[in-house]
């Protein structure tokens, strides 16, 4: 009897302390990005990561015949999806602009806000809910 209340209890604290890590490990946008900086480039799409908690978008940007690689922070696929993104919204080589906001660590990293089109159509990329600036 004793051995199977330590296992369940054991089993308990592992889960509690697994859930206690996710929480921890995700950020809130005043953690990482600034809101008093921010940016707008137009680069092409390099690839798109649809995975959880933030999907990624990766861009070359040319600045000053130079080129960046860009990575850019977007909602959950959750949130994305039901804003009209999909696995095949931002395909390699789709020529975007995308707003947003700059790393704290000033890195080739940004928080975007929203994706345009070369024919105007928009989709908002943001997270809901993470207190970064003009959230729609």
């Amino acid at each position: 009897m004793r051995t199977k209340l330590a296992v369940v209890v054991a089993g308990v604290g592992l889960v509690l302390a697994g859930a206690a890590v996710s929480v921890s490990a995700h950020h809130a946008f005043a953690a990482e990005f600034d809101a008093n900086k921010p940016i707008t480039f137009k680069g092409k799409v390099t690839t798109m990561e649809w995975i959880n908690p933030h999907v990624w978008i990766h861009i070359n940007v040319t600045k000053g015949g130079k080129t960046e690689e860009w990575m850019a922070e977007g909602g959950s696929p959750t949130v994305l999806f039901r804003r009209g993104f999909t696995k095949t919204s931002l395909q390699p080589g789709v020529e975007i602009v995308i707003d947003g906001y700059q790393a704290k660590d000033h890195t080739n990293k940004m928080n975007a806000r929203e994706v345009t089109f070369a024919d105007g159509r928009k989709l908002f990329a943001g997270a809901s809910g993470t207190g970064a600036p003009d959230q729609k």
